[in-house]
C-alpha cells in the first residue's frame, strides 16, 4: 500500500512538471508538441480551447480503446495520470517565465516534459494517447518506449507545420529529441542494462550464438527443477538495453519454447562494461 501511494505521488508531481513544462515554455514560445498534447495546443492556437479539458477528452476515449493492452495497475495509473495531466495544465494555464530566449525556452520545455513523463512511465503509468501506442509498440515489437514515444510524437509535431511555421518546427523537434533523451534517463538510468536468463533445452546453442554474433560473454549454471528434479543447464547473460531484441531473436529461432527472465540492472562492472578500479 505505501509504494502504491508512493507511485501515486510521483505521477502527480510528473503530471505537474509536464504541464509546466507546456504552459511555461511551449504554448508562450508558439512552439509544437507531440502526441495528444500536440493536438491540443494545435487547436489552442486555432480556436483557444483550454488543452487541459481537449486533453482529458481525447486521453479519456484513447484509454477506453486501449485499457486492453495495459494490466489493471497501468490502468489506474494513467486514469490518476490523465486526470492530474488536465487538472494541472488547467490550473497553470495562466503562468509564465519572462524569456525571450526561444531556444533556451525549447530545452527547458523539453526537459520539464522528459522528467514529467518519465517519472509517470517510470512507476508504471502513461499518460495515455501516444503513450499507449509506444507501449503497444515496445510489447509487440520490441521497440524502446521512449524511442517509439518519439515516433509518434514527431508525426503529430509535423502536421503542426501549418500551424507554427519552419523554424517554430524546427525547434519543436530539438524539443521533443530532449525529451526523450531526458526522459530515456529517467525510466532506465544511467548505465542501463539488463540481466537475461534463459532455460532452454538449446541452451549450447543458444550460448553458441550469442558468443559468436553478439560477442557477450554467457555463464551457465546448474540447476535442478524441483518438481521434476530434472538437472538443467541456465543460461545468465547480462547485456544493453539496446541487444535485447536481437537476443530474443536467437532464443526464438533456437527454441521457442525456452523460459526467459529479464532484470533491469543499475550497474554492471567487469570486462565488456565498466572498469571496476575505476
Amino acid at each position: 500500500m505505501k509504494k502504491r501511494l508512493l507511485d501515486i505521488l510521483i505521477i502527480v508531481i510528473g503530471a505537474f512538471l509536464f504541464a509546466l513544462g507546456v504552459n511555461l515554455f511551449v504554448i508562450p514560445n508558439e512552439l509544437g508538441e507531440g502526441g495528444v498534447t500536440g493536438i491540443t495546443i494545435i487547436l489552442y492556437y486555432l480556436f483557444e480551447w483550454s488543452p487541459g479539458i481537449v486533453s482529458l477528452v481525447i486521453n479519456g476515449m484513447l484509454l477506453i480503446v486501449g485499457y486492453r493492452f495495459l494490466d489493471r495497475t497501468a490502468v489506474l495509473y494513467t486514469i490518476i495520470a490523465v486526470a492530474s495531466n488536465s487538472l494541472f495544465l488547467v490550473l497553470t494555464e495562466h503562468w509564465r517565465i519572462e524569456s525571450d530566449e526561444i531556444v533556451v525556452n525549447a530545452i527547458f520545455g523539453g526537459m520539464f516534459v522528459g522528467i514529467g513523463i518519465g517519472l509517470i512511465i517510470r512507476v508504471g503509468g502513461t499518460t495515455a494517447g501516444t503513450t499507449i501506442l509506444a507501449r503497444i509498440a515496445n510489447k509487440y515489437l520490441d521497440w524502446n518506449i521512449s524511442y517509439a514515444l518519439l515516433f509518434f510524437d514527431l508525426i503529430v509535431a509535423f502536421s503542426s507545420f501549418f500551424i507554427i511555421g519552419a523554424k517554430a518546427l524546427m525547434l519543436t523537434i530539438i524539443m521533443l529529441y530532449i525529451g526523450t533523451k531526458v526522459m530515456d534517463f529517467i525510466i532506465e538510468g544511467v548505465n542501463p542494462k539488463k540481466a537475461v536468463t534463459i532455460i532452454s533445452k538449446e541452451h549450447q546453442k543458444i550460448a553458441d550464438q550469442v558468443i559468436s554474433i553478439m560477442d557477450r560473454g554467457v555463464t551457465i549454471l546448474h540447476g535442478q527443477g524441483y518438481y521434476t528434479k530434472n538437472k538443467q543447464e541456465i543460461l545468465y547473460i547480462v547485456i544493453g538495453k539496446q541487444e535485447l531484441s536481437m537476443l530474443k531473436k536467437i532464443v526464438k529461432a533456437a527454441d521457442k519454447n525456452a523460459f526467459i527472465t529479464i532484470h533491469d540492472v543499475r550497474d554492471v562492472f567487469g570486462e565488456g562494461f565498466i572498469d571496476i578500479s575505476k
